[in-house]
């Protein structure tokens, strides 16, 4: 906009009159002149301040052309690859972006005392205890209420220095500042901290390498990075420039060219000339960065969806209705007595120890994980374990053995396949020979050989070796050397890494000086064979390959082409590379299947969950390891699922076909029950899932095997069976399973990292044992949650009866009584109760997970029932005795102890505080039985020993300390203890018989409902179907539209 100097006059004097106008309500007269200019410089001033907020640890700002606040990451999120590699040229450098993105820093808020004190406090289980305490006080419950501060004062202090502590250390995690080089627009180098990096910067990385301090695309030079922080795997990975694409830039899609931030860069080479470093430009910084988004996650999880912890906070609700409800029965009383015992019954109603006590179990089974190699970072999913219906397997590192040991190579021509070669180096010299010399990612590192343990099986099968020198002055990658028959050495001058959604990696090699140039490729048998010349594929390639995969072996295909070198070859495009390319042949490599996969297999079939692959292998390699491993029993049938996309040349189209080629006559064969498998592949899903929406959930019913996908396809895969109402357990050991472990409900990651970030638990173990270890804790402490539950909400209600009644008859229970009861009985009881351990085999049924499901409540009601007619039991014998002294009616409350009724209350209701711990404490199946418990029964033996003495002898020293009468009838106390046993006696029985489906019956006055799970309902569906699955017959869209965008 011109300023007002250069205006012409009229406009000018226009300008000044709009402005005059707009600032004249503000002033109390005309403006001199240069308070008028520093006015206009002001309003510009105004007008280009940035309008942001920050949610999450993330920016929003407000962008005009969008009219709302966006995420300040939509600024880059147009990129394509072509303009990031464009970055290198202009190399700039400007503050306004700083300004933008804000400072690069992952900063984790560590809240003072005082700031944590006041948002504790504020939880309702404070808030309620607070209330508690207050209403405690005013009644005179001094003891009481004052040993009921101390502990949540105990509780506040440590809740508190656990959460500081667990900051502190999360922000000394998450921060990293240091120095990094960037290059100017002018080309000049500088050292900058690493807090003012923005999205563009050019990023110089040293040849010794750095922690990464930002998202970063490579675009020059290659770096050997260590993501064991981000995806647990151990194995160094290799990273190479990001080629030129108009697609957009993603770092999902992009992983092999793309530097995380929190990363450690092991080195860097051959950056630019005369430079042993490397060249990226940052991409994300702060929050998000990939090391942003996993602390985001651990400082905002994801809320659980767990009907267990909804239905807890229901039952409190309802249990304080129920205390409100009958305290309203109380009568003879002023209205302030009556508001304050009103009260008083709803603090005894609601237990305000239940949240604390229900998550006993969960940290010894936490405990007992840890012990044995299994690190959690979410223990609320340790009860959701226990409802597991179905498990995913990774297959390679996971199911089979990490490393492959090469089986052997079949060269390919025009005239077919050679004779089978056992051992790579006994190829003679040529292109087959090279290509499995150069055709990976291993480097150096301080004079070893690293990279992935596939490629350096096959290197090492070559008598190959990796040389770190220089070669004719070229700018140069790495330096391969062949068998020694093999004069010349070669050098990588391009790579191009393998992508799981290509299925494939390249490589450009020069021979010394330049003279010659040729392209190696490795990768999928079909998507290699779809990138040669179809006359050097051989006729029998289809065959050779369903032979091989058939026999579960890993196989590789290997092609060739000579590039031009009349131009740079480092600058070559990967497309310009993987297409015309001459087959080469077949590497074949044995992977074996751990022995400990069947057995695992095998017992989670026995107790009725559902085991899945899902696998980048070839499908035909994943049915022969599910065959091996017993996901697909021998007797049973696999049969393929194949969907092909919307083409120009033809529609979508489903089939379903035997593995054998079978025909529509074996249909029969397959109905009537679940004998039979699908199997599908990574092209065939997506198609699936696009066009053909309706048929999906019977496919995944029915599918064992999903081989050649994607990493984003298994997380998609996960989400899809969690819409069937599947509790989905995921275990994988690299980084292509990250998204899949974080999705499903259960992720598993086999990792030597103690406490890996990329999933909810971390097994040191290599196989999969630890799955069946992991559901069997998980059903033991969903179990122990479930008795604990009970066992508190009894307490309650238990000591609720016991008020009542004696409110009835105008006295109270004592204020060490109370004491005595709830932290001497209750709360040792409930610690211990939590010991015990898991069974040793999975049951066929799972727990429940429902509080308000029959059992329970009719549990509940009976226990109710047969606590108040115990209690009235022992009040009423007390009554007809002819010693009895009736209470003084003058008095009310706690002025009428000791009295006779309050102690016969008392002691029977002591007894059933031990009686309902032994009666809810559930062992078999889940757990051991109750007697494997010995803390807990040494504890109950103590109880039973204390409550006994109380009754039969008490002394007149506790006596007086807990304000209970001296009652001298023998006989009228061993007919307490009488009383009491014949209680333990029936609601033991009752307990049994409800565990044995007693209360079962009262369904059928209902009648049958069907199950609110989806994955039930269908599978009954599909058992009665006699035209599922439709075999060998193509099947298009029914119901949905196919559009053709030309």
């Amino acid at each position: 906009t011109p300023s007002f100097n250069t205006m012409p006059q009229e406009i000018s004097v226009l300008a000044m009159l709009i402005c005059f106008f707009v600032f004249s309500l503000e002033l109390l007269g005309q403006p001199e002149e240069a308070e008028w200019r520093d006015t206009v410089e002001l309003y510009k001033e105004e007008k280009t301040l940035l309008r942001y907020y920050l949610f999450e640890g993330l920016r929003y700002v407000w962008l005009d052309r969008k009219g709302a606040f966006c995420c300040v990451s939509v600024l880059n999120e147009d990129w394509t690859c072509k303009d990031l590699i464009h970055k290198l040229d202009q190399l700039a450098f400007f503050h306004p972006r700083e300004r933008m993105y804000g400072a690069n820093i992952i900063d984790v808020p560590v809240k003072p005392y005082t700031k944590l004190l006041f948002e504790e406090i504020l939880n309702p289980f404070y808030m309620f205890q607070v209330f508690s305490i207050t209403l405690w006080m005013i009644d005179a419950y001094y003891y009481y209420a004052l040993c009921i501060f101390i502990i949540s004062v105990i509780s506040i202090t440590i809740s508190l220095y656990e959460t500081r502590k667990q900051s502190v250390t999360l922000r000394n995690m998450a921060q990293l500042v240091t120095n990094v080089t960037i290059r100017r627009n002018s080309g000049a180098e500088e050292c900058v901290s690493s807090v003012d990096l923005v999205p563009g910067d050019c990023v110089i990385i040293p040849q010794e390498g750095l922690l990464l301090p930002c998202d970063a695309a490579l675009l020059a030079g290659e770096c050997l990075v260590n993501e064991s922080m981000l995806t647990g795997e151990s194995v160094p990975v290799l990273k190479t420039p990001l080629p030129a694409g108009e697609g957009k830039y993603s770092s999902d899609t992009e992983r092999r060219h793309t530097l995380f931030c929190g990363t450690q860069l092991i080195q860097a080479k051959g950056g630019m000339p005369g430079c042993g470093g490397a060249v990226a430009v940052v991409t994300n910084t702060g929050f998000f960065t990939a090391k942003g988004n996993l602390v985001s996650s651990i400082l905002y999880p994801q809320p659980i969806n767990f009907r267990f912890y909804q239905d807890a906070v229901k039952f409190l609700l309802i249990l304080g209705c129920v205390g409100k409800s009958f305290s309203s029965d109380l009568t003879r009383v002023t209205w302030l007595e009556l508001i304050i015992r009103s009260l008083d019954i709803v603090t005894i109603a609601v237990p305000p120890a239940l949240p604390a006590a229900i998550t006993t179990g969960t940290i010894y089974a936490q405990r007992r994980l840890k012990s044995q190699g299994i690190f959690c970072i979410s223990p609320p999913r340790i009860n959701i374990c226990g409802k597991l219906s179905v498990f995913c397997f990774d297959k390679t590192g996971t199911l089979t053995e990490e490393g492959l040991d090469v089986w052997g190579v079949m060269e390919g021509g025009t005239d077919g396949f050679s004779e089978l070669v056992p051992e790579p180096r006994r190829l003679l010299p040529g292109s087959m020979l090279s290509g499995l010399a150069c055709c990976h990612t291993v480097t150096l590192l301080r004079g070893e050989p690293l990279g992935d343990p596939l490629e350096l099986k096959m290197f090492e099968s070559t008598d190959g070796n990796v040389l770190d020198a220089e070669f004719g002055g070229h700018k140069v990658l790495a330096v391969m050397r062949p068998p020694t028959r093999i004069v010349s050495a070669v050098a990588i001058v391009q790579r191009f890494p393998f992508s799981s959604a290509l299925q494939r990696m390249s490589v450009v090699t020069v021979a010394h000086g330049g003279s010659s140039a040729l392209a190696f490729m490795k990768g999928s048998p079909e998507m290699v064979a779809s990138l040669c010349r179809v006359e050097t594929v051989p006729a029998q390639f289809s065959t050779k390959l369903r032979i091989f995969s058939s026999e579960g072996l890993r196989v590789l295909a290997l092609a060739y082409k000579p590039v031009d070198c009349s131009h740079s070859c480092a600058s070559v495009h990967r497309g310009e590379v993987e297409r015309d390319m001459q087959f080469l042949g077949l590497l074949m490599m044995k992977n074996l299947v751990k022995p400990e996969s069947a057995k695992v297999i095998n017992i989670l079939r026995l107790a009725h969950i559902r085991t899945v692959m899902v696998t980048g292998d070839n499908v035909l390699t994943a049915v022969n390891v599910a065959k091996s491993c017993g996901m697909v029993g021998s007797d049973e049938k696999v049969i393929f699922v194949t969907a092909t996309p919307h083409t120009a040349q033809s529609m979508p189209s489903l089939r379903f076909s035997l593995e054998d080629g079978g025909t529509t006559a074996t249909q029969s064969s397959i109905e009537g029950g679940f004998g039979y498998h699908l199997a599908i592949n990574g092209k065939s899903f997506a198609a699936l899932c696009d066009y053909f929406p309706e048929y999906l959930p019977k496919v995944l019913m029915r599918a064992t095997i999903f081989a050649r996908m994607a990493p984003d396809q298994k997380t998609q895969l996960v989400k899809e069976l969690q819409k069937l109402n599947y509790r989905v357990g995921m275990c994988g050991d690299g980084a292509n399973d990250c998204g899949a472990l974080r999705a499903s409900d259960v992720g598993v990651s086999l990792s030597e990292a103690e406490a890996s970030v990329a999933s909810p638990f971390t097994s040191k173990t290599e196989n999969i044992s630890c799955v069946p270890l992991l559901i069997r804790e998980g059903r033991c402490s969903l179990v122990t949650s479930f008795s604990l539950f009970r066992y508190m909400a009894m307490y309650s209600l238990i000591q609720y009866c016991s008020v009542l009644i004696l409110y009835t008859l105008k006295t109270s229970v004592a204020d060490l009584q109370y004491l005595f009861c709830d932290l001497l009985l209750v709360t040792v009881l409930a610690i211990v109760m939590g010991k015990g351990a898991p069974s040793e085999e999975l049951h066929p049924c799972r727990p429940p997970a429902s509080l308000l499901a029959l059992p329970v409540l009719g549990s509940l009601f009976i226990h109710t029932c047969m606590t108040i007619l115990g209690q009235l039991a022992a009040l009423f014998i007390t009554t007809s005795q002819d010693w009895y002294i009736p209470l003084n009616s003058t008095v009310y409350g706690t002025h009428n102890l000791p009295n006779m009724e309050n102690t016969s209350v008392f002691d029977l209701s002591g007894f059933q505080y031990i009686i309902m711990a032994v009666v809810v404490t559930k062992g078999y199946p889940h757990k051991k039985p109750l007697y494997h418990n010995l803390v807990f029964l040494f504890v109950l033996f103590i109880h039973f020993a204390l409550m006994t003495w109380l009754v039969l002898y008490p002394g007149p020293f506790f006596s007086r300390i807990l304000q209970l009468y001296n009652i001298t009838d023998t006989d009228f106390k061993m007919l307490l203890v009488g009383v009491a046993a014949l209680n333990f006696l029936i609601c033991f029985v009752v307990e049994v018989l409800i565990d044995l489906g007693f209360l079962n019956c009262l369904r059928l006055l209902r009648g049958k409902r069907p199950s609110k799970k989806l994955y039930k309902r269908l599978n009954i569906l599909l058992s009665d179907s006699t035209s599922w699955p439709p075999l060998n017959q193509t099947l298009s869209p029914t119901s949905h539209t196919v559009v053709c965008l030309s």
